[in-house]
């Protein structure tokens, strides 16, 4: 695991054709925010939405990583979106219905061309049929910009599969197991879908357990009275985190040195769990100078 990776427990879109929304978001503390051109701006509203977001981003930030959603390539926004993105210096773009790793080379190479900043990654989107069975060649894609994380997109794929989902919806595990799947094989963050009734407080506590049990890292949201929830489920226990210090402490004590399996309490701890400790408390930003002991 990537022991420089943050913390990504909540995702909130935001809808830039929104100027309400938009206000909003600044005094709102997701670990990301996630500026929407595409679905939640009609046709005859993309160019203003577009304007608003880079009046928005002009202005002081807030610590969230600031990712903008951006239309197809191939369409006729999605280019004056992805330049605009770029110029504002966002964290990331995240291109919606990827469906071959050439989309991601396409957008990589754009992004090139116009001498986009070092920093930005991108992110993709898994909401169809075709880009779920192209998933593991998605993460593989030869790109100059680092593919950072998935984002399942449960609706999509439940309209285009003709999915008819029963509570827990056990009828989708089996397509966003393979977008898990695809990310941890790539050691990227996979972030599961929205949970579309925000007034259900339950369903979606439950929602997020589940996910947070079948391997995802965090969940994208459409209310900021979500927040809170996915922070807490996707994030460590205390429990976790205590049990993670004690490993890295037990592997840095000089008499366990060039060890790959200790005892600890009772159990066997191996390199793997350090790996795993290490990485969980730098996501706290903890522990980042650690180096591994000769």
């Amino acid at each position: 695991m990537n022991a420089t990776r943050t913390l990504l427990r909540s995702a909130l879109f935001v809808p830039a054709a929104n100027a309400r929304a938009l206000a909003k978001s600044a005094g709102l503390a997701p670990d990301a925010i996630i500026f929407d051109l595409e679905d939640s701006a009609a046709p005859g509203e993309k160019a203003a939405a577009r304007e608003a977001l880079r009046a928005h981003l002009s202005r002081p930030r807030s610590r969230a990583l600031h990712v903008v959603r951006i239309n197809p390539l191939a369409s006729a926004d999605g280019t004056e979106d992805m330049l605009m993105a770029r110029g504002a210096r966002v964290d990331a773009i995240l291109l919606p219905k990827v469906e071959s790793a050439a989309q991601l080379v396409e957008l990589s190479d754009a992004l090139a061309e116009t001498d986009a900043p070092a920093h930005l990654r991108i992110w993709a989107m898994l909401e169809t049929p075709k880009g779920i069975l192209n998933a593991g060649r998605i993460v593989e894609a030869p790109l100059r910009y680092r593919l950072a994380a998935l984002v399942a997109g449960p609706n999509d794929i439940v309209a285009q599969a003709r999915l008819r989902l029963s509570p827990g919806r056990p009828e989708l595990l089996p397509w966003l197991a393979q977008i898990v799947l695809a990310g941890k094989a790539a050691d990227i963050v996979v972030l599961d879908g929205v949970y579309n009734d925000f007034r259900d407080t339950a369903g979606f506590e439950a929602e997020c357990s589940a996910g947070r049990n079948m391997g995802f890292d965090g969940k994208t949201l459409i209310h900021p009275g979500q927040i809170d929830g996915a922070n807490r489920h996707f994030g460590p226990s205390q429990a976790e985190i205590d049990d993670a210090r004690e490993i890295v402490a037990a592997f840095d004590d000089p008499a366990h040195a060039g060890r790959g399996v200790i005892k600890l309490g009772g159990r066997m701890v191996e390199r793997l769990h350090l790996n795993a400790a290490t990485a969980l408390l730098a996501g706290l930003g903890e522990g980042q100078d650690r180096k591994e002991p000769q």
